[in-house]
């Protein structure tokens, strides 16, 4: 399958665009934020440096990230992204569907 040049991007230019962005070669997903403002005079130690670490944390939503990650998957491989219903769908709905004994309405099903 032919990458799209529309979603190809170089560090330099996703830098300065928000997103998450992912590199297949390395398998690295990197979010760009520019929300937040932080007091440049902080840095002023750290001139000259690239990148500076802030924290070991990553403030992720997770689930969020792989429906993203899902969504491009599945318009990159010819089909509709998937809507915000289908995405919002989780591994625990299936579970507790699969539990239930036939017949015995959801508790919201009521």
């Amino acid at each position: 399958m032919a990458a799209s040049a529309e979603n190809a991007y170089e560090v330099e230019e996703m830098l300065n665009q928000p997103g998450t962005y992912f590199n297949p070669q390395s398998e690295v997903v990197v979010i760009v934020d520019d929300s937040a403002s932080i007091d440049q005079e902080v840095f002023e130690g750290y001139e000259g440096t690239g990148w500076v670490r802030v924290s070991d944390e990553v403030p992720v939503d997770e689930d969020g990230r792989d429906r993203a990650l899902e969504s491009f998957e599945a318009r990159s491989q010819g089909g509709e992204p998937l809507s915000p219903e289908a995405l919002e769908t989780s591994d625990d709905d299936f579970e507790e569907e699969e539990d239930r004994p036939e017949g015995v309405p959801l508790e919201d099903e009521e």
